[in-house]
C-alpha cells in the first residue's frame, strides 16, 4: 500500500463550518491543537494549549477579523496542561470571555497550585517552565461549571457540553450543532497526520495517568456515537472523519492496552507495558501500510507511549487495591 505524503500541518488552518484549527506548538508541530469557532460575530476557543501558545491564538483571531471582545467562551476539554495550561493567560487577554470547564476541573483553574506542584514533581521546575510557562489563575466569577448537558449559544451555533469520563473524570466533549461534530479532547484518542495512509487515519488511545477507566470510556464512546457525528476535532491532531470506523479502531486499541497491562508481571511492569505498547503500535502501523521507518514511528509516539504505560500501571494498582 502506498504512503500518503504527509504535509507539514499549517500553524493555522481554516476548516469548513466556521472553525479554525490552531497548532499550539506543544513539544513539536502537529502534536497538539486548539480550535476557534465563530458564528455571527461571536467566537469561542476549545482548548487553549499552554501559556506559550497565546500569541498563536490571538493571531488566529486577528486573521479572522475578530476583536478580542468578540470571544464569548473559552472551553478546555479537561485540565491537563497541554489542553488548559494557557487558560488563565488567554482569559486575561479576552475581557468578555467566560471559562467553561468540567465541575471537577474548575477548582484547579481557579487555584492551580496543586496542578502546578504535581506537574513540577513529574518534570522538574526547569522543564515545567519550558513546556508550560506561567499558569495564571482564573477569577472564580468568570468560570462556568459545565454540568452534563449544558448548552451554550454562540451566534447560530449550539454547543452542548457532555460529561465524558474514561480518559479523565474531569473531561467534557463539546458537540457543535453546525457541523454535527465533537471537540473530543483526548476522549477519541490521538491521531497524528504523519501516520495517515490510504487506509485512513491511525488512532491511538490515550491512557494518561491517573484516571484511566476503560469501562467508562466505552460507555462514553457509545454516547458520542449516538449523535452520529460526521467529524471529530481531535486535540492530537486535527479533524478526522469516518467516525464509526475510527471508534472501532479505538475500542480495539483500548481492549489490547488493557490486555497488555494485565499480562505484565509485578517486577518493573511499567517497562513491560511500554514494550508491549511499542510492539502493538509498530504492528498496527505496518498493517495500515505505514512506510515510515520504525525508529521514526517510535520517536513520534515516544511521549504518548510513555504516558500511556504510566497510566496503565496506575490503573492496575487502583484495580488491585479494590480487588
Amino acid at each position: 500500500m502506498t504512503q500518503v505524503t504527509a504535509m507539514q500541518p499549517a500553524p493555522i488552518e481554516t476548516l469548513p463550518g466556521g472553525i479554525v484549527r490552531i497548532d499550539t506548538e506543544y513539544q513539536r508541530p502537529g502534536l497538539a491543537a486548539c480550535y476557534l469557532l465563530e458564528s455571527q460575530g461571536e467566537a469561542a476557543f476549545v482548548d487553549t494549549g499552554t501559556s506559550h501558545s497565546l500569541p498563536l491564538l490571538l493571531q488566529a483571531l486577528e486573521q479572522r477579523g475578530l476583536v478580542r471582545e468578540a470571544v464569548k467562551y473559552v472551553i478546555p476539554t479537561h485540565v491537563h496542561l497541554d489542553h488548559a495550561g494557557g487558560a488563565g493567560a488567554l482569559m486575561r487577554a479576552l475581557p468578555n470571555a467566560q471559562l467553561v470547564v468540567h465541575p471537577f476541573g474548575a477548582r484547579h483553574l481557579i487555584d492551580p497550585a496543586k496542578l502546578i506542584a504535581g506537574t513540577i514533581a513529574v518534570y522538574g521546575k526547569a522543564e515545567f517552565e519550558r513546556l508550560y510557562g506561567e499558569i495564571i489563575p482564573v477569577a472564580a466569577e468568570r468560570v462556568i461549571e459545565a454540568e452534563d448537558g449544558l448548552t451554550l449559544e454562540l451566534g447560530r451555533r449550539r454547543l452542548e457540553c457532555l460529561d465524558t469520563p474514561g480518559h479523565a473524570r474531569h473531561h467534557i466533549c463539546i458537540h457543535d450543532s453546525q457541523t454535527n461534530g465533537f471537540f473530543s479532547g483526548d476522549t477519541f484518542g490521538l491521531s497524528y497526520r504523519e501516520f495517515d495512509t490510504d487506509s485512513g487515519a491511525f488512532l491511538l488511545p490515550t491512557t494518561t495517568p491517573v484516571q484511566f477507566d476503560p469501562d467508562a470510556w466505552n460507555a462514553t464512546l457509545d454516547r458520542l456515537l449516538s449523535y452520529r457525528p460526521k467529524v471529530i476535532y481531535l486535540t492530537h491532531f486535527g479533524a478526522v472523519t469516518g467516525v464509526e470506523q475510527l471508534a472501532t479502531q479505538l475500542r480495539e486499541g483500548l481492549e489490547t492496552f488493557v490486555e497488555i497491562a494485565l499480562q505484565a508481571n509485578e517486577e518493573d511492569r511499567q517497562a513491560q507495558i511500554r514494550t508491549g505498547l511499542e510492539s502493538w503500535a509498530l504492528e498496527a502501523l505496518q498493517r495500515r501500510g505505514c512506510q515510515l521507518p520504525q525508529e521514526q514511528c517510535l520517536a513520534l509516539l515516544a511521549l504518548d507511549l510513555e504516558l500511556n504505560s504510566q497510566g496503565l500501571e496506575v490503573w492496575l494498582r487502583r484495580r488491585e487495591a479494590h480487588a
